[in-house]
């Protein structure tokens, strides 16, 4: 097997979540809205599930309502908001995931108005910059716990207290924190959060929406009485019993996992810093502990990227959700990085079972591909006066 970098685009199933999750694709198959026993082993299973996601955003299970991922999540959220309130303003930042940004574009097509705040040079939007940026009608902040390419976090509790000051709801799209940091929607006075199993080894598939008690808001999917009548739709038992799974294992095991994957971050990060020309994208900031994003200078990301999977080595340029777009990535644009540093990005994630030695092999090999490129590269020649790098 190759060496697997790139945890943040996804993570493989947990052994103890794919057990769990197991019986209910076969032995116990009922339908969680049916009246008997097998629909009553279905419905105790979507129950107890429920408990142990609230548990990781320190929620009430009655306020976690199952979805299909983070993008349904970022979406029920805002258009859900949106559909109450009937107009008005909402207030994001430029980095969000493409679900909260084209969201946004969305509702602005249909009378809503929307401002997009700028980030500074670490990645992470100001919070004085949200409170002057809310108008008379603002209804709605959105802004991500933390970003999906940089791992930098946001500065969540202050922008929150923000909002409630000024009477204002607080949606967090937290898919990339979730199961990897402390989250938790009362103390830090979140009124809606978004999460996704598969980023932290549970199935893809499968998210949740956690929405305030009392909250007014629309429904997202109609057909069905399920989830309390606001999302219909056939209960996904296994899905659901694989992310409360997940969660429970993230929540027993933070601190170790959190420490393992900073520690192997940090022996990263200190290798590959050793290349000249190399940049942290996000390094100055809060981060989440297995982020590691880096400009080389004088190279394309993308011919790096075909060099280290012929190695074995999986990595990426920036979020999953662009890849292939051939653009520099937005999120770096608005930290101010130069069209030319970002195509020249790699994103690295580290993940629970990584070592030490796969690390010690990716800086290996990333160094002599950064150097074979280098070679034949006439911009990095301009870069140092001419002169060919080998």
């Amino acid at each position: 097997m190759g060496i697997y970098l790139d945890h943040a685009a996804t993570t493989n199933i947990d052994k103890q979540v794919l057990a769990a999750m197991q019986p209910f694709f076969d032995a116990h198959f009922g339908n969680a809205s049916s009246q008997h026993g097998f629909g009553r082993i279905a419905q105790k299973a979507l129950m107890t599930a429920r408990e142990q996601t609230a548990a990781l955003i320190g929620a009430d299970c009655d306020d976690v309502y199952f979805t299909s991922g983070g993008t349904e999540s970022d979406n029920w959220a805002i258009k859900g908001i949106a559909e109450t309130a009937g107009k008005g303003h909402i207030i994001t930042t430029q980095v969000e995931h493409h679900a909260v940004l084209e969201t946004c574009a969305y509702l602005q097509k249909r009378g809503f108005r929307v401002t997009y705040l700028p980030v500074n040079e670490a990645g992470f939007v100001e919070p004085c910059a949200v409170e002057k940026a809310i108008e008379k009608d603002t209804f709605l902040i959105s802004v991500m716990f933390a970003n999906n390419e940089t791992g930098v976090m946001m500065p969540i509790e202050q922008i929150c207290s923000i909002a409630r000051a000024h009477d204002i709801l607080m949606h967090t799209d937290a898919v990339q924190a979730v199961g990897h940091v402390p989250v938790d929607v009362k103390k830090m006075d979140i009124d809606l959060l978004s999460l996704s199993a598969h980023k932290f080894y549970g199935p893809k598939g499968i998210g949740a929406l956690f929405i305030r008690r009392g909250l007014e808001i629309g429904r997202f999917i109609h057909g069905g009485s399920q989830q309390r009548g606001l999302r219909a739709g056939t209960d996904n038992i296994a899905g659901a019993v694989g992310l409360g799974a997940a969660a429970l294992l993230a929540a027993e095991n933070m601190a170790k996992f959190a420490a393992h994957e900073s520690a192997l971050a940090k022996r990263l990060a200190d290798g590959l810093l050793k290349i000249e020309e190399t940049r942290f994208n996000g390094g100055e900031a809060e981060r989440l502990p297995g982020h590691v994003n880096l400009s080389f200078g004088g190279i394309e990301a993308a011919a790096l990227l075909v060099r280290l999977d012929l190695e074995g080595i999986a990595v990426s340029a920036g979020s999953a959700c662009a890849s292939g777009s051939g653009k520099p990535s937005y999120v770096l644009a608005a930290m101010g990085r130069t069209p030319e540093e970002a195509r020249g990005t790699v994103r690295f994630t580290v993940g629970r079972t990584n070592t030490q030695k796969q690390i010690d092999t990716v800086i290996t090999h990333t160094k002599e591909s950064v150097e074979k490129l280098r070679a034949h590269s006439p911009l990095f020649a301009q870069q140092k006066g001419g002169k060919s790098y080998i």
